[in-house]
C-alpha cells in the first residue's frame, strides 16, 4: 500500500526539506468535521503552517464536478483529494482535508499518496447517525430516511468506522472547541506543530 509511486521523487529528502503534513478529518454528514477543521486551520496558521483546505463539498464544486454519490464517483472524489493533499504536503503544507470518505480502503489509498511526502493524520470525528440527523438544519436526513434519498452514506450506505486513526473526537461529549483542542494536542505530540507558549 505504501510503495513509492515515483522513485525518483525521494520522499525522504521532500520530508525533511518540507515538514509538510494532512490533517483527515472522517466521519457522518453532519458530525462536526468542517467545523472543528475550519477551527484547527487559523490556529496552525498563527503557529507558522501554510495551511491549505480542501473541504470535500468544495472539491465536489471545483475539482470533481460531474461526479455522482455511486460508490465508484465517491471513491475517485477521495482518491482525487488525497492526491492533491499528496502535492501540497511535498510543498511543505498544512493540508486540512474534510470529508466523509466513508470506505475505508479509499481512505487508506489517500493515506499512501499523502505518506510518501509527509505524515497523515486521521481524526475519526464521531457521532452517531441519529445524532447528526438530529443536528442536520437541511433536512437530507429526514428526506433520506423517508427514502427520497437514496444512497446516504449512515442511513442506506455504509460509512466504514476508521480501525486506528491517530485521533478520535466524540461530538457527542466533545464540544467542538473541546475537540480542536485535542487535535492541536495530538499534532503537538506528533511533533508537527510547535507547542503553544504562553504569553
Amino acid at each position: 500500500m505504501n510503495e513509492h509511486i515515483h522513485a525518483h521523487e525521494h520522499p525522504e529528502s521532500d520530508r525533511v526539506r518540507g515538514g509538510g503534513f494532512t490533517l483527515w478529518f472522517t466521519g457522518l454528514s453532519g458530525s462536526g468535521k468542517s467545523t472543528i477543521a475550519h477551527l484547527v486551520g487559523p490556529e496552525l496558521d498563527r503557529r507558522g503552517c501554510i495551511v491549505e483546505y480542501l473541504d470535500g463539498d468544495t472539491v465536489r464544486t471545483h475539482l470533481s464536478k460531474g461526479l455522482g454519490f455511486s460508490k465508484e464517483d465517491r471513491d475517485t472524489n477521495i482518491e482525487r483529494i488525497g492526491w492533491v493533499a499528496s502535492r501540497l504536503t511535498r510543498q511543505g503544507g498544512a493540508v486540512v482535508c474534510a470529508a466523509i470518505s466513508p470506505y475505508a480502503e479509499t481512505r487508506a489509498k489517500a493515506r499512501a499518496m499523502v505518506e510518501q511526502f509527509g505524515p497523515f493524520v486521521e481524526v475519526y470525528v464521531k457521532a452517531s447517525v441519529d445524532e447528526c440527523a438530529r443536528r442536520d438544519v437541511n433536512g437530507l436526513y429526514a428526506k433520506a430516511f423517508a427514502g427520497e434519498i437514496k444512497g446516504f452514506t449512515g442511513v442506506d450506505d455504509p460509512y466504514e468506522e476508521p480501525t486506528s486513526p491517530e485521533l478520535v473526537v466524540d461530538t457527542e461529549t466533545l464540544t467542538e472547541e473541546e475537540a480542536a483542542a485535542l487535535v492541536l494536542a495530538k499534532l503537538e505530540e506528533l511533533g508537527l506543530v510547535p507547542a503553544e507558549v504562553a504569553a
